[in-house]
């Protein structure tokens, strides 16, 4: 049986939303040379981009090299948003004139990679113009046909959250899902098609009523992704359980009330870059609130081996732990790491299978700030 590893964040306010994330330190400059910290770029006046472009310096504070890492700038700082309207693009390109991938995400901000060595900074110039067709690396969508599933990727792993197709099947499984990759391309449409190709699930079906056993299931295994065909496999267990990293309300007496399935969803970036989607889940009762909803802005980036997710909770009155949870599986159950001083908790997951050679899963949390507990105890959901 697995156990439930949580770490507390912090007490909710009732008026503020917790998120996790992975951040970088970041800055540019303008072309009047004025540095503008990470935090404070919507704060920078407004001045349209002249068609001869806008400098933009990245700086990287820290003593090793940052490599093809996602910066963003609002559109207001570029005096961009009114123009955005009216169709107006923007093309990015780096020291060398060579142009780089960038996109307008759906809240109003330009992002692009960006590569920096240690205690240095790179200049990227910023222009009006059509940017070629980009490879999509960061994407997703609903899987109406498979249970209501979102699934999304990027270059280093693939995740899905499971929908009300699958709640109300009675089947349990409320954290995130991970699937391994081995490639950089997309690959989860096309595991999803030969998993759910209907041909080949009616000739396993009939070989089945046949008796023709060996067949069928030599048949299911080359369309399972369940198995790896030589681009990552989904060996990831979560049942009812946080899963890799799903986070959660608790009550007074330290039980997680579990978020089930979401009930809604919004896709709002869908590549090339980033990835974002919000997901919005059904009332329930917290304590003495009564219709409490729960909704998830959930992006990914190229590049990235995390998603940064922000949750806020509508219709909560009281203040009431906030919880983040990793499963921890039997196969592995001393393979974490927490440092709640330093807001970071990782797990070595052994797969659902330790003996097929499969390799281990990675999985890890960040906070903005410090974690108040952290333990792995046995939580039951309720």
């Amino acid at each position: 049986m697995s156990t439930e590893a949580f770490w507390l964040i912090s007490e909710n306010n009732p008026n503020n939303s917790g998120f996790h994330e992975h951040a970088h330190q970041s800055s540019f400059r303008h072309p009047a040379e004025k540095r503008i910290p990470a935090g404070l770029l919507a704060l920078l006046a407004a001045g349209c981009v002249p068609d001869s472009g806008t400098q933009v310096t990245v700086e990287n504070p820290l003593p090793s090299d940052r490599v093809n890492e996602i910066v963003e700038i609002p559109l207001s700082a570029l005096g961009q948003e009114v123009e955005q309207e009216n169709g107006s693009t923007l093309v990015v390109t780096d020291g060398r004139g060579k142009l780089v991938p960038s996109q307008i995400t759906f809240d109003g901000k330009l992002i692009f990679p960006a590569s920096v060595k240690a205690g240095s900074s790179a200049r990227y110039q910023i222009q009006k113009g059509n940017p070629d067709t980009l490879s999509v690396i960061a994407c997703g969508r609903h899987y109406p046909e498979r249970m209501d599933d979102i699934a999304w990727e990027n270059d280093k792993a693939a995740y899905r959250a499971y929908g009300p197709a699958l709640e109300a099947s009675g089947e349990r499984a409320w954290g995130y899902d991970v699937f391994t990759k081995s490639v950089s391309e997309p690959v989860v449409e096309m595991r999803y098609a030969r998993e759910l190709d209907p041909q080949a699930r009616a000739q396993i079906s009939a070989w089945r009523k046949e008796g023709r056993k060996e067949q069928a299931d030599s048949l299911a295994q080359a369309i399972s992704y369940h198995v790896d065909h030589g681009n990552g496999m989904d060996c990831y267990n979560v049942g009812p359980t946080l899963g890799g990293g799903t986070a959660a309300l608790m009550t007074a007496d330290s039980m997680l009330i579990y978020p089930r399935c979401y009930k809604e969803y919004e896709i709002l970036d869908n590549g090339p870059l980033r990835f974002t989607v919000r997901l919005k889940y059904a009332p329930f009762t917290a304590g003495n609130d009564t219709s409490v909803v729960e909704t998830r802005l959930i992006s990914l980036d190229c590049g990235s081996h995390l998603n940064r997710t922000e949750v806020s909770y509508g219709g909560l009155r009281q203040s009431l732990p906030v919880a983040s949870g990793i499963v921890i599986h039997p196969q592995n159950p001393d393979g974490y790491v927490c440092q709640p001083d330093k807001g970071y908790v990782a797990y070595a997951d052994s797969t659902d299978n330790p003996h097929g050679n499969n390799g281990i899963i990675y999985l890890g949390m960040v906070f903005p700030q410090p974690l108040s507990h952290a333990a792995p105890p046995m939580v039951h959901p309720r």
